[in-house]
């Protein structure tokens, strides 16, 4: 039977415009499911828009729309940065189709049968922006604790669900599942959350209209997370078993911002306990994204946006540093600078000026055609040594989302390829025709570990990974046999590289 491999992202609000944040998760989402794809899983990479809710409604009103004109209009935004992004989902889920909708009903009558959702009334501090009720106690000087905005007290006929039944189940399965909360000082957060006591939680609203209603009372609107975490279940054909639900679920990893943490690690597993369904493998929350030391904001007008950035820098520069530039579950922040010296240093001089100088020295001594190689030297064997413990080191970062350690290890090989280079001298080598076996294997070597590093290397920056492959006639879609040694025959036609990243003027910037 194959190995399948399911990875999703959060499912990103219409009332947002696309920014930086937004990007990474998904990116990293990709880099994720077109590396598993490489090591021969079936791979299902889901992301979508959440389109329910009272700040939808508010905004469609405020702008002459009805909230599905609203949601139509903004999800082509998030729709045409995933193609500008090189992002490849294999479905996108919005919340407004009836596939969707069925499979919300589906569960919220499951539990309500089994008496563990009932009616209620609820009276409580809202916050509108981030559709959350918060008790007096966790209000900050009167505030929302999550956006510091103003919250008006509510009263309202409300469904509940009896989250707190669910209290210890969750917590022994937390401390019985180690990577089930990931990174370790979020999966702390949580439990020390969940020690404090789980109240029951408000899971409809009667206040405003725009979301799926509840069966058989539809003066209310089923709560818009309830509704939101479900779709990735129903993006998987859920409530029908067998097909693709049965195939994928449990999810191997849930990728989130840590903002949203507490819905997918507490409210959404104790959801799916009361539905009698396995729990997601991994929930893993990364950081946040500031700018030049400041936190993102519309009003101080400093929010990254990823069209421009591609506009400017190129797809592949852009991909490269988002997920080089901070270790995965930490906070970065994101400088113009920076962005530029990642360019310049790893991308133009390691990457591209490897690729280059190798291709040109087999077009000057051997006509552009891979020599055939002879016995392998101690420092050829070193090198390439190097390079096959680097590929069992990325399969190991990649299970542990540490994307920057990982193309950390392959920088290691492009740096080695620079050094060997210089140690091998084969300017000098090709002076002398005694010396010419010595200098096809040194050649052959350089390509070969290329190869293999562009291969690798296609689920992070696919298309410079393409060019590279190009330029060393491998043609071939990336399939993870091909990381194995002695890929590259010799006799093959090898055209000499255009610069990959040219590189930018830091004054310009």
């Amino acid at each position: 039977m194959s190995r399948t491999f399911y990875v999703t992202t959060p499912i990103y609000y219409v009332n947002d415009v696309p920014h930086i944040g937004h990007a990474y998760t998904t990116l990293a989402a990709d880099v994720l499911a077109r590396y598993k794809r490489l090591k021969g899983y079936e791979v299902f990479f889901l992301t979508g828009t959440d389109e329910h809710g009272q700040k939808v409604e508010k905004a469609a009103n405020a702008a002459g729309e009805t909230p599905l004109e609203l949601a139509d209009r903004v999800v082509k935004r998030f729709q045409a940065l995933w193609d500008k992004l090189d992002v490849a989902p294999t479905d996108f889920i919005r919340t407004t189709q009836e596939r969707h909708k069925k499979g919300v009903t589906h569960i919220f009558r499951q539990i309500l049968a089994q008496g563990d959702i009932y009616l209620g009334e609820y009276e409580d501090w809202y916050c509108t922006p981030c559709e959350t009720f918060w008790t007096e106690t966790q209000l900050i000087d009167g505030n929302c604790p999550d956006c510091n905005r103003p919250v008006e007290k509510l009263k309202e006929e409300s469904y509940f669900f009896r989250m707190s039944k669910y209290q210890d189940r969750l917590l022994a399965h937390i401390e019985a599942n180690p990577d089930f909360i990931q990174p370790k000082s979020r999966r702390n957060e949580i439990i020390a959350f969940v020690k404090e006591g789980l109240r029951d939680l408000s899971i409809s609203r009667t206040s405003f209209n725009w979301g799926i209603p509840v069966p058989d009372n539809e003066r209310h609107v089923i709560y818009v997370w309830f509704d939101a975490l479900t779709n990735y279940i129903t993006a998987l054909g859920y409530p029908e078993q067998g097909g693709d639900f049965t195939r994928y679920w449990p999810v191997d990893v849930h990728l989130i911002g840590k903002d949203i943490l507490r819905f997918h690690a507490v409210y959404w597993p104790t959801f799916l306990m009361a539905a009698g369904l396995p729990l997601p493998k991994k929930v893993f929350a990364h950081g946040w994204w500031t700018v030049e030391g400041q936190k993102m904001s519309k009003s101080l007008q400093n929010v990254v946006e990823p069209n421009m950035l591609v506009d400017k820098y190129g797809i592949d520069a852009v991909r490269y540093f988002l997920l080089r530039e901070v270790p995965f579950g930490l906070d970065g922040d994101f400088s113009h600078t920076a962005l530029v010296h990642r360019i310049n240093s790893d991308l133009a001089n390691d990457l591209g000026n490897l690729l280059n100088r190798s291709t040109a020295m087999v077009n000057k001594y051997f006509d552009g055609v891979l020599p055939q190689p002879g016995p392998l030297a101690e420092l050829d064997a070193a090198f390439r040594g190097k390079t096959e413990t680097m590929v069992a080191q990325l399969d190991a970062c990649l299970d542990e989302l540490a994307f920057s350690k990982g193309l950390q290890a392959i920088w290691e090989v492009i740096s080695a390829g620079n050094k060997y280079i210089d140690e091998t001298a084969p300017w000098t080598l090709a002076k002398d025709p005694a010396q010419r076996e010595r200098l096809g294997t040194i050649m052959y070597t350089l390509l070969e570990v290329q190869r293999i590093v562009h291969i690798l290397l296609t689920a992070f920056m696919p298309r410079t990974a393409a060019k590279a492959l190009g330029y060393l006639g491998w043609s071939a879609p990336p399939r993870g046999e091909d990381l194995r040694w002695g890929g590259l025959v010799a006799g093959t036609h090898i055209a000499k590289a255009e610069a990959l990243f040219p590189r930018i003027e830091e004054k310009d910037e």
